[in-house]
């Protein structure tokens, strides 16, 4: 997914086992990508639903990427992301990849042996990538799926919190910052949010990081705390991606009040 210029957006939290997914079944969110002149870029859709992995009661998030309007015409790009976490951990334990760039395809898997400490990645497309990665203390999620993740923190600014996000077959060790309380105006209407931004802090900076390039994520500070917008600025431009649509949980409109 990060092959998208305006789309490797980052977020973060502790996720420590028996820590509830803050996704849950039914639930989706739409985001619509802006990228300077191109005010639609790209769609991104992240939605979850029920999944049974070995047995054990799974929840599987889905993410959607993809370019549109005039940029879909000069950099056709389609992708799609699934992450089987296990309910009574709150831990990932398998995430898959596959995206097109034009002609170009990518196919990966990642599958992850919490007891040893390894994620196991296997390039379907290039094989000779395969490879067992050393995990560092933590439970890691994939990026998308923890972007989504911050609206389960309760920080308040000059507060920060660690977390282990996954980059393909890499981990990042990253620290979200808490800075201020900003209004910020989308299709849903006006919220009043806290901006979180991710630093790389604890090791040698590395990826986009290295290359100096800011991430924010601001998360709306009401009862759905939803991440309203998300920001990533590089040094040729700045890529915003704003919340369109929501949907909520099944459970959520089962237990509606069906009065007008």
């Amino acid at each position: 997914m990060r092959r998208l210029l305006f789309l490797p957006f980052l977020c973060a939290s502790p996720l420590l086992a028996n820590t509830q997914l803050a996704l849950r079944p039914g639930e989706q969110l739409t985001y619509r990508v802006s990228w300077g002149l191109f005010a639609h870029a790209g769609e991104i859709t992240v939605a979850a639903r029920t999944e049974t992995n070995e047995s054990k009661p799974c929840t599987l998030v889905v993410t959607t990427t993809s370019t549109r309007g005039f940029l879909r015409g000069l950099y056709p790009f389609d992708a799609r992301a699934e992450s089987v976490f296990v309910n009574d951990t709150g831990r990932m334990v398998v995430h898959t990849e596959k995206s097109l760039a034009g002609k170009k395809p990518t196919d990966t898997l990642l599958t992850f042996d919490y007891e040893k400490k390894l994620a196991d990645y296997r390039d379907l497309v290039r094989p000779e990538k395969n490879q067992l990665v050393k995990l560092p203390s933590g439970d890691p999620m994939d990026l998308i799926t923890c972007l989504v993740q911050t609206r389960a923190w309760d920080l308040k600014p000059g507060e920060q919190r660690d977390v282990l996000v996954m980059f393909e077959e890499e981990p990042y060790e990253l620290t979200f910052h808490a800075l201020g309380y900003e209004t910020v105006r989308t299709p849903l209407g006006s919220f009043n949010t806290l901006v979180i931004e991710p630093r790389m802090e604890k090791t040698a900076p590395k990826g986009m990081f290295k290359r100096g390039s800011t991430v924010r994520v601001w998360i709306a500070q009401d009862e759905q705390r939803l991440p309203v917008r998300f920001e990533v600025e590089f040094k040729f431009g700045v890529g915003v991606s704003t919340l369109t649509r929501y949907q909520p949980p099944t459970e959520a409109v089962a237990n509606a009040d069906p009065r007008p």
